[in-house]
């Protein structure tokens, strides 16, 4: 209990439970106002503990789940065949648990009852793997007998397409294998993974009779460790880390899989909060304009507590204690909503997750949403409910217009910065890194701004510079934009903010999918054929003339790795880590051609291209732009590498900038002409199919004659990546969605409240003659001026923020989308009108005596 002076010198007491019994009491003839007030948040915080509650089931799944994430203790892995050096560092630790190896390559498989072929994932597999977790089959012992014989396990989606069936042969190179069962679920592998590149088992003794292990074929092989209770994964993993990484060896345990899963899930979970925050601010903005407009609706009931002896203090503190209420029933609400709706994310969120998840109820969450709405709404109306602390008694007996003083108020820019200090803070907890979250906030703080600008010019221009002789309807209705409690700057905030998150999602989304898609140009290729020897070349190079198909590129490829740059090699980038060059680039396998000319997709930057080496000096290479700037390298240094145990020493004489949205064989490293055509390469052939049929006809035609060449369908990565851009785009307008109902809440909440204010000024108007049309057509002008500006700023914005998103978040072009932003600025308009009009026909048609009588 404390003491406060009144603006007489008595000194009053702090009465919380009269104040809050007050309160209460005073609600009752405004509580249908205070649920517009109420319903702005609440879908805000139910996107968010949504989001944070399907967080936690899908953390405590990965926890449950973890040890069959990757099926063994320790994975060991690398995408060349190993030396020396790396099979003695793999076999030392075979003594301390039992082993299995599996090779990984890309190839085609043959179907001989339909004869159909399909690019796979062979995995051959030889021991008991996995350890934990299954491979789920059908027959379910179908895991364990196609060990035994040559047998296969072949993905169910491939069966289905293929009409095949157990007891049926594939031939995969040239060897056939019986269908042992339908693979239905590999450890680690999500639905999306399965659906790019399906699977095939196959007894890993069986591999070297397919054909498919030649020189330069691309393989990985992978070590599989069920070790011993006293060894500790991840402690062996990191004493044996710099070995592994200076032999080109990777690692996974069921820690590192846990971690890196929970951060990329994370990831996305934020992104999707910071999409829910979104709506929230959007129906804070709903909080602050239902408050300010309520807050005039209650100045003589303030003005009759201040003659009665109320403290300015008691009576702020009397609507602050109404708006922690109504923000705890609205977090409260939000909570129990969120909570119903991440019963559906699993669902959305299937094809992505490698676990089952189970929606649990997350107290957590749930207590963060409740949280969550009494702060930002007591944040947000913070701002109307300080002019509380100016209302003089004197209000009784002056216009309303007058209650309050012109001085400023500092307690103002106080709530201001709590206000930004609260989104950075919010954001930095969903984003995880600072810089994000001032981009973030700034952008938002950015948008407020821009759009309360406008609506200031707006009134300003409108009040200033409208012709005086044009009609009654447009005077009025221009009128409306800048008279007292005017709607312009909810409006234009609340509607531009809404359309301006619509408008960049769908940007954004558009410019994602233009990076997959594909050009039906004719010169475009759709079909590419790889792992081509020397042998074969000319020979598929005559096949593909003979089926009246185009030979578009040829490109001959070579592997190598890096062994130095200038003086620093792999074991200096790992001792200094100043020099900001990772590692694996010393240990990672390149693929590079050589040509004497630059394809369509690159551009000089920087240099000369040498097209054909004299053999003179040392050889000149092409770098791209990019992989320039990681290495360190600059014009005139010296780049060495290892080609399949052969040094040579390059200077890098040329940069490139490469478009890799081109259709074609793109590389980081050119050599020119005349120094790697004696190096053990394969070459890549691409053409292009007028027809699916023509295509498949010229696939089993090349497997059948040589079951090394493994060929894609561009058609069918793109159908495959188109599937998966919807799914995601899926995901975030369903998060969207929650947005855009919030500001349609926060404009019929804020047409609702204004129209009381309204009802006076158009009785005023029908008693000196107006009309109801008349009335109707001011009405629609004001609300379809406000719809127009709003929207046409909003998604002014969005095409900036949609600009800013693709060039610098996802680092790709920008491909701006025009014309669905029409039909965006449209809906919005129309229904701005619609809503406008419906919240307001109350006053069309209530006679002008009962209103008089009521204002009274």
């Amino acid at each position: 209990m404390s003491d406060t002076t009144d603006n007489t010198g008595n000194k009053n007491k702090l009465n919380l439970k009269w104040l809050l019994s007050l309160a209460w009491r005073d609600t009752r003839r405004s509580r249908g106002k205070l649920v517009l007030f109420l319903s702005s948040i609440v879908l805000g915080i139910a996107a968010l503990v949504a989001i944070n509650s399907f967080r936690y089931s899908l953390q405590r799944a990965i926890d449950e789940q973890a040890r069959s994430l990757i099926g063994a203790d320790l994975v060991m892995g690398m995408n060349r065949e190993p030396d020396s050096l790396a099979l003695a560092l793999v076999d030392s630790i075979k003594g301390l648990g039992e082993r299995s190896d599996e090779n990984r390559l890309l190839s085609m498989v043959y179907f001989l009852n339909t004869n159909g072929t399909r690019l796979v994932q062979v995995r051959a597999l030889e021991g008991g793997f996995p350890y934990f977790g299954a491979i789920e089959t059908v027959p379910e012992d179908a895991s364990r007998t196609f060990r035994q014989g040559r047998r296969a396990l072949v993905d169910q989606s491939l069966l289905l397409q293929y009409e095949a069936e157990p007891g049926d042969s594939i031939r995969i190179g040239i060897q056939t294998f019986e269908i042992a069962g339908a693979l239905h679920k590999i450890p680690g592998q999500t639905a999306l993974t399965a659906t790019i590149a399906p699977a095939v088992y196959i007894p890993r003794q069986y591999l070297d009779e397919t054909g498919l292990m030649q020189r330069g074929s691309r393989v990985s092989y992978y070590y599989y460790y069920d070790l011993p209770e006293s060894v500790q994964p991840d402690t062996l993993a990191n004493k044996l880390e710099d070995r592994m990484e200076e032999y080109g060896l990777f690692y996974d345990t069921v820690q590192t899989r846990k971690e890196g899963m929970g951060e990329a899930y994370s990831e996305l979970a934020g992104f999707l909060a910071l999409v829910g925050f979104v709506a929230l601010l959007l129906g804070c903005v709903g909080v602050a304009s239902a408050v300010h407009v309520y807050m005039r609706d209650k100045l003589k009931t303030i003005g009759v507590l201040r003659c009665l002896g109320m403290s300015s203090t008691q009576a702020f503190l009397v609507y602050l204690f109404q708006v922690m209420g109504m923000g705890l029933l609205g977090g409260l609400a939000g909570a129990i909503l969120g909570s119903v709706v991440q019963l559906v994310l699993p669902q959305l969120f299937k094809a992505f997750l490698p676990v089952n998840v189970q929606a649990v109820f997350s107290i957590a969450a749930a207590a963060q949403g409740v949280l969550l709405g009494l702060v930002v709404s007591v944040l947000f109306a913070l701002l109307p409910l300080l002019s509380i602390r100016k209302v003089s008694p004197l209000i009784t007996l002056r216009a309303s217009i007058e209650h309050l003083t012109s001085q400023k108020d500092v307690l103002r820019w106080v709530v201001y910065a709590a206000i930004a200090l609260f989104t950075l803070l919010f954001s930095r907890w969903q984003m995880g890194t600072w810089w994000q979250a001032l981009y973030f906030t700034g952008g938002v703080i950015a948008a407020f701004l821009l759009l309360a600008l406008f609506a200031t010019l707006l009134s300003w221009l409108v009040k200033r510079f409208f012709p005086t002789e044009w009609s009654y309807v447009w005077r009025q209705g221009l009128a409306n934009l800048y008279r007292p409690n005017n709607q312009t700057l909810l409006l234009m905030v609340s509607i531009g903010l809404g359309s301006a998150l619509i408008g960049t999602l769908y940007l954004v989304q558009r410019t994602l999918l233009s990076e997959v898609s594909i050009s039906g140009s004719e010169n475009q290729p759709n079909l590419v054929l790889f792992d081509i020897q020397n042998s074969q070349r000319d020979d598929v190079v005559q096949m593909t003339k003979e089926q009246d198909l185009p030979v578009l590129q040829l490109d001959p490829i070579v592997t190598m790795r890096l062994e130095r740059v200038n003086q620093i090699t792999g074991a200096v980038a790992r001792k200094d880590s100043t020099l900001d060059i990772r590692p694996w680039l010393f240990t990672r396998e390149y693929r590079v051609t050589y040509r004497d000319k630059l394809s369509g997709a690159e551009e000089t930057v920087e240099g000369t291209w040498e097209g054909t080496y004299n053999g003179n000096g040392l050889v000149p290479v092409s770098l791209e732009d990019h992989y320039a700037e990681r290495i360190k390298a600059e014009i005139g240094d010296t780049l060495e590498f290892n080609v399949q145990g052969a040094p040579i020493t390059t200077r890098v004489s040329h940069l490139r900038k490469v478009d890799w949205n081109r259709v074609q064989s793109n590389f980081l490293i050119v050599f020119p002409e005349g120094v790697l055509e004696d190096a053990p390469q394969f070459h890549v052939l691409m053409t292009r199919s007028d027809s699916t049929q023509q295509a498949a006809q010229f696939q089993r035609q090349i497997v059948e004659r040589f079951p090394n060449i493994s060929t894609i369908g561009l058609d069918l990565i793109l159908q495959t990546l188109d599937e998966v851009v919807g799914q995601v785009s899926f995901v975030i307008q369903f998060m969207a969605l929650f947005s855009i109902f919030t500001g349609l809440l926060v404009l019929i909440g804020s047409v609702n409240v204004s129209k009381f204010q309204r009802i006076q000024e158009s009785v005023l108007l029908r008693t000196l003659g107006a009309s109801r049309k008349q009335i109707f057509a001011i009405t629609a002008l004001e609300y379809l001026l406000l719809g127009v500006l709003a929207a046409s700023t909003g998604l002014v914005i969005a095409f900036g923020a949609a600009w800013a998103l693709a060039v610098y978040s996802f680092e790709v072009a920008f491909v701006p989308v025009v014309w669905p932003l029409f039909v965006i600025f449209a809906i919005v308009a129309l229904l701005t009108v619609t809503v406008g009009l419906l919240n307001s026909r109350g006053i069309l048609v209530r006679p002008p005596l009962e209103v008089l009588r009521r204002e009274a």
